[in-house]
C-alpha cells in the first residue's frame, strides 16, 4: 500500500527535513511539494493524495483555512506540523491526525505513519466492500442482497480498527494506547475511558466509539459499558442469574442479561 503524500510549509528546509525523514519509510510516496495554502487547496484538489503534512503558520491561507477550502471534496488524511504548541486542541478539533512539533522526531514519526497506515486500511476496506456490492448487484443480485443483510462471516481483520485514540479532556490531548483503556461507561453522549492509573472523559457516541475497537477484544457487556475482554481476570456469577467480571484493576462490572453470551468465551 503506497501512501500518496503532499508536504505543505512555506520554509523550504522544513520541507526537505520532514522529506529526509520520510525516505526511510518505503511506502511514502511524495507526489507534490507547496510552500502556501492556495498552492496546497490546488494540488490536493488535482492530486487527490491520501496524505498532507500540513504547516499550520503560512502567509495568507494557514493550515486550517486549507483544510477549511477542501470541504467540498473528499479530504486526504492531516498531519499538522508546527513549532508552536499553542494550536494543539485546535488541530485535533479539526480531525488531525496528529500534531508533530519541529524539527520532527523520528520516532513521533514512524507513530504517525502507524496510525495514517491503519486509518487507509479501514478506509479502502470500506471502498472495497463497496465496490464488491457494486459488482455482486449486477451478476448476482441474490448474494448482493445477503452482503447488504450482513450474510458474510469473515472475522474483522485486526488492522481495521485503532491502536492509539486520541482524548481532548481538561484542556489536553491524551494518546491512549487502546491495549490499556480497561473499561468504558458511557454517560449520554460522553464517554468515561478507564485505564490502569486513569479516567479521562471523551465525547463520542457509544456507536462511534465501538466502530473503532476490535469486537473480538472490547465487547458490550451493559446497555452503557464496554470491557476489553483481555483484561477480565475473574467471572463471578451471582445467584439472581446475573454476573460480574473481576478486571485487572480489582473493579468488577455487571454483565446485564441480555450480554450473557459474552461470559460464554471465558467458558471451555
Amino acid at each position: 500500500m503506497t501512501i500518496r503524500t503532499i508536504l505543505v510549509d512555506d520554509e523550504p528546509l522544513a520541507i526537505q527535513g520532514l522529506e529526509l525523514r520520510l525516505a526511510a519509510h518505503d511506502d511514502v510516496e511524495i507526489i507534490e511539494k507547496c510552500m502556501n495554502g492556495r498552492e496546497a487547496i490546488r494540488a490536493i484538489k488535482t492530486h487527490k493524495p491520501d496524505l498532507v503534512f500540513l504547516d499550520i503558520q503560512m502567509p495568507g491561507f494557514d493550515g486550517f483555512s486549507v483544510v477549511q477550502g477542501l470541504m467540498e471534496v473528499e479530504p486526504p488524511l492531516f498531519v499538522f506540523v508546527t513549532a508552536y504548541s499553542d494550536h494543539m486542541l485546535k488541530a485535533f478539533e479539526a480531525r488531525a491526525v496528529d500534531y508533530l512539533m519541529k524539527p520532527v522526531e523520528e520516532s513521533r514519526l514512524a507513530d504517525t505513519l502507524d496510525t495514517v497506515r491503519q486509518r487507509l486500511s479501514e478506509r479502502r476496506s470500506v471502498e472495497e466492500v463497496e465496490k464488491l456490492k457494486e459488482v455482486l448487484a449486477e451478476v448476482a443480485p441474490e448474494a448482493a442482497a445477503d452482503m447488504a443483510d450482513g450474510g458474510s462471516s469473515a472475522e474483522p481483520a485486526a488492522n481495521r480498527f485503532e491502536k492509539l485514540i486520541n482524548i481532548k479532556d481538561r484542556g489536553q490531548i491524551f494518546r491512549v494506547d487502546v491495549d490499556t483503556i480497561e473499561r468504558i461507561d458511557a454517560a449520554g453522549d460522553y464517554m468515561c475511558i478507564y485505564t490502569g492509573d486513569n479516567t479521562l472523559i471523551l465525547r463520542e457516541t457509544m456507536k462511534d466509539l465501538e466502530k473503532r475497537l476490535d469486537p473480538r477484544r472490547f465487547q458490550r457487556i451493559h446497555r452503557s459499558t464496554i470491557v476489553n475482554l483481555d483484561l477480565v481476570k475473574q467471572v463471578k456469577p451471582h445467584t439472581n442469574g446475573e454476573c460480574f467480571l473481576v478486571l485487572d484493576s480489582g473493579a468488577q462490572v455487571k454483565v446485564s442479561r441480555s450480554y450473557r453470551d459474552v461470559v460464554a468465551r471465558f467458558v471451555h
